[in-house]
């Protein structure tokens, strides 16, 4: 069988990741919505560090806007598309690398660390365990962490009303409706207080659980879906100040918890 490794690096050689943010209304709304939660506790002459940072949208980003930033990236051909955006930017610095072994990096060296991409991807306790103990330990005291991950309902919601509910189902639930996660399902997802028990006993204070896309990815395929730029202006702005709302972190796909080390 194929590593955790292979079967990632093998999925995203396949897979158009680098304007994934930019080709619908969701992606465009998850950036401006991580953006705004980044801009929070990060600014210029930060030392920002992003694991699993893809083809360096957020990166390249930080780094225009005078962060000091390193990047960490699993697959080659996404770190290769991330140098070449990297022309003339004396402060970012990238690495390919995996979110369990970040031992190039010493202890208490970030003021932020964002993990926007490797807990999708961790299926066994030890390895999930391990990405968020060592985005921790590189992380300064008092510093802030966002982890993003993925909701199993928005995942139902956004891929299986297509007539496929049951093979969802049977992917992601037991027959007794515990949550899955293993290897083969690629993009694994979580209950909100299940990802949030992950850090129980953690040297982390809790800070808030965002959503940053609201339920766009299960309706952005209807045919009558529509947002000219001046609604998208106003929606972005109303969601943003109901992104924490308990009784909405399940319908939205992508979410953050943040928290900051004590």
């Amino acid at each position: 069988m194929s590593t955790r490794v292979e079967m990632i690096t093998g999925f995203y050689d396949q897979y158009e990741e680098d304007d994934r943010l930019d080709r619908s209304r969701r992606g465009q709304l998850e950036f401006f919505t991580t953006m705004e939660y980044i801009h929070k506790y990060a600014k210029k002459g930060s030392k920002v560090l992003e694991i699993g940072a893809g083809t360096g949208r957020y990166s390249v980003t930080l780094a225009k806007e005078g962060m000091n930033v390193t990047s960490v990236e699993l697959s080659k051909k996404h770190l290769d598309i991330l140098r070449g955006k990297c022309n003339g930017l004396s402060n970012i610095e990238s690495f390919q690398g995996d979110a369990i072994d970040l031992s190039r990096f010493a202890d208490n060296t970030f003021d932020v660390t964002l993990s926007f991409g490797p807990m999708y991807h961790l299926y066994d306790k030890d390895e999930i365990h391990k990405a968020i103990n060592e985005a921790i330990r590189v992380t300064k005291k008092d510093g802030i962490i966002l982890f993003a991950f993925i909701s199993v309902y928005a995942i139902m919601y956004a891929n299986y009303l297509y007539g496929n509910w049951g093979e969802g189902q049977e992917e992601n639930f037991t027959k007794d409706y515990e949550i899955r996660h293993f290897k083969e399902q690629m993009f694994t997802g979580y209950d909100i207080p299940e990802f949030e028990a992950l850090f129980t006993d953690k040297p982390v204070d809790w800070v808030t659980t965002a959503g940053v896309d609201c339920f766009l990815e299960a309706v952005q395929l209807r045919p009558d879906f529509s947002f000219s730029d001046e609604d998208f202006e106003k929606f972005k702005k109303w969601y943003l100040n109901f992104a924490e709302k308990r009784e909405l972190l399940g319908s939205t796909n992508h979410l953050l918890y943040i928290c900051r080390k004590r």
